[in-house]
């Protein structure tokens, strides 16, 4: 799960990570109202989880999703420009991205900016730090072509950040004297909140210093761990669902798992490994998947309907290919699904279908003495192969 930048401003002032006053706004007025008690030097930046806000244009013309600003009246004026806008990005595709809400922070003056991050690494089952020199840049371009100026250091998950891990990255990134003890309080305050918060990153970028000799967080950017929310109800209040693919929202209504995709041929699969293998197959056959959906192992004919109704809605799907196989799930429960999902949704595109496993006989007979349109398929490649030729033709 993803938050906003005021809402990670929030969780550094919680965790005292050292950031500029910002406040959030819903409208000019409230805007209006949020500059004046911040005073001059103001920084108005529009809220989407999307980088490269501040090249970015929006739909109606007006160019820039970050402005700087001297008056409360100029804040306000720019959040009219912003609020109930479509912001377009590099990251957000030509689509874009809805403003329903600004920030109005402290624009403070820029000596050097870096970069920072804490994250999880699969590789070593640890948290690890990621730093550098160069911040308010593409870190990945960093990476590409000087990665010497960036640097890692692991942290024992049992033992936690330590206070010589925290001297060696100050070093490396040039801090000396109070900026030094200043770097070592903030990154042993952003550890404390990335552990107790289940984060699974936490990104600063760009960590600057300014002329007056402070280290503050500037903009932060937070993933958290989604099997964790439980424990975290604070957390999971502050998903925003209008920044998610709608039919991703609704897939997680009927805790199924779904991601959209560019192609035209839909998925709907039991499982993430063979839902992965289904997705390649289709490519390596010629098509496009359309999508990744995993309706677990113990799909109920509800689920597989409601299923059904998600693919369908995307414009873009041209065919439908069920590719299941019953370990723990009955193949029968899913072929009532299909036929039900089939009859609700009046399915007027070419459906493939692949069952394989417990009471598969039971499920193919289902589907065989229903009066759905359907294509049979006996293996997965031989699933995919007409799920492209139906396309096709």
């Amino acid at each position: 799960m993803n938050i906003h930048e005021y809402q990670a401003k929030e969780l550094f002032e919680k965790f005292g990570v050292p950031t500029p006053k910002g406040r959030v706004a819903g409208t000019p007025e409230e805007a209006k109202a949020a500059a004046a008690e911040i005073g001059s030097n103001i920084v108005v930046k529009a809220q989407v989880h999307a980088g490269g806000r501040g090249k970015g244009t929006f739909k109606n013309g007006f160019q820039g999703g970050v402005h700087l600003v001297q008056t409360a009246d100029e804040a306000a004026d720019i959040a009219g420009k912003m609020i109930g806008q479509v912001l377009v990005t590099h990251q957000t595709g030509e689509e874009g991205k809805l403003v329903n809400k600004i920030m109005v922070a402290d624009a403070v003056d820029i000596e050097k900016e870096y970069y920072l991050a804490i994250l999880m690494d699969r590789e070593s089952r640890s948290p690890v730090i990621v730093a550098s020199t160069e911040g308010g840049v593409n870190i990945e371009e960093v990476a590409a072509e000087t990665p010497e100026r960036i640097f890692h250091q692991a942290v024992h998950p049992l033992l936690g950040l330590q206070a010589y891990e925290v001297r060696k990255l100050s070093a490396k990134l040039g801090f000396g004297g109070d900026q030094a003890k200043q770097f070592g309080k903030l990154l042993s305050a952003l550890y404390r909140l990335f552990i107790e918060c289940d984060c699974s990153m936490v990104e600063i970028n760009p960590l600057v210093t300014t002329p007056d000799g402070r280290v503050l967080a500037l903009d932060a950017k937070f993933d958290f761990d989604d099997n964790a929310l439980y424990r975290h109800p604070e957390i999971a209040a502050l998903h925003d669902p209008t920044e998610e693919d709608p039919r991703e929202v609704e897939a997680a209504k009927y805790h199924l798992n779904y991601i959209g995709l560019d192609g035209n041929i839909a998925c709907l699969v039991n499982g993430a490994g063979l839902a992965m293998a289904t997705m390649d197959i289709i490519k390596h056959c010629g098509g496009e998947p359309a999508n990744f959906l995993d309706v677990g192992g113990g799909a109920t004919q509800e689920q597989v309907t409601n299923a059904f109704k998600i693919i369908l809605g995307d414009p873009k799907v041209k065919a439908i290919l069920v590719n299941i196989f019953g370990g723990i799930m009955d193949c029968d429960v899913i072929a009532k699904g299909i036929v039900a999902a089939c009859k609700e949704v009046d399915l007027n595109i070419p459906l493939v279908v692949r069952l394989e496993g417990n009471n598969v006989e039971a499920g193919k007979r289902t589907l065989a003495e229903s009066d759905v349109a359907l294509i049979s398929a006996d293996t997965l490649a031989d699933a995919a192969e007409k799920a492209v030729a139906a396309i096709a033709a």
